[in-house]
């Protein structure tokens, strides 16, 4: 059964306690918290404080995409914050190995990224050190974009790279991700959804978030 892990950037940020209880009543595995630093992508987010705080109202596990230059030097501190798994991206991270030992040491899951145009193939070296792999599905930096077909492609080519080594790794999907395309994208290989606007646009988010976990 597919991990549902909706995006808090979607969320209303002025009612942050209200979204974490309604996500902590839903059948959520996840919450996924998206820091944007305005200069890996072209937006800025939230950070450190505002993780702290979602860490009090929530014991689901809180899953920290970092779209940051030198993630390496925060690390610790979001560990700190209450951060679970800690995903860095692959174009961020020159020292990739160092950054995923860093990620293990300080008792994290270690999660990479790996932005639209990026290969699954820049992993063999380091796929064994993964326990997340967040391949986006939309160039990273603002929600409410469309999925990109490709993506498919590089769900399966990266499943059979964690099938043929007997890896437990697991495939993240993160943006566009809906209830019409969820059961293809699942049937391709993932194993986690990450949903923004799909669950917190939506009139019932947490029917929306049964119908995505009953795919």
């Amino acid at each position: 059964m597919a991990i549902i892990a909706p995006s808090l950037l979607a969320s209303n940020f002025l009612e942050l306690g209200a979204e974490s209880r309604m996500l902590n009543q839903s059948v959520a595995d996840w919450f996924h918290l998206d820091v944007m630093d305005g200069v890996f992508v072209p937006n800025i987010s939230f950070g450190l404080p505002v993780i702290e705080q979602i860490r009090t109202a929530t014991t689901k596990v809180c899953d920290v995409h970092l779209m940051i230059e030198n993630p390496g030097n925060y690390a610790e501190a979001f560990k700190k914050a209450g951060a679970d798994i800690l995903t860095v991206h692959q174009e961020a991270c020159p020292h990739l190995h160092r950054n995923l030992q860093q990620i293990k040491l300080l008792g994290m899951k270690p999660g990479v990224a790996l932005n639209p145009s990026t290969p699954v193939t820049v992993l063999e070296d380091v796929l064994q050190d993964i326990e997340v792999v967040c391949l986006m599905s939309v160039n990273p930096g603002f929600g409410g974009q469309s999925f990109i077909p490709k993506t498919l492609e590089k769900i399966r080519a990266l499943k059979l790279m964690i099938q043929s080594r007997g890896l437990s790794t697991l495939i993240e999907i993160d943006g566009g991700v809906t209830l019409e395309n969820a059961k293809e994208i699942l049937e391709a290989g993932a194993d986690v959804l990450v949903a923004g606007s799909t669950v917190f646009k939506s009139t019932d988010p947490i029917a929306t978030i049964a119908a995505l976990k009953a795919l």
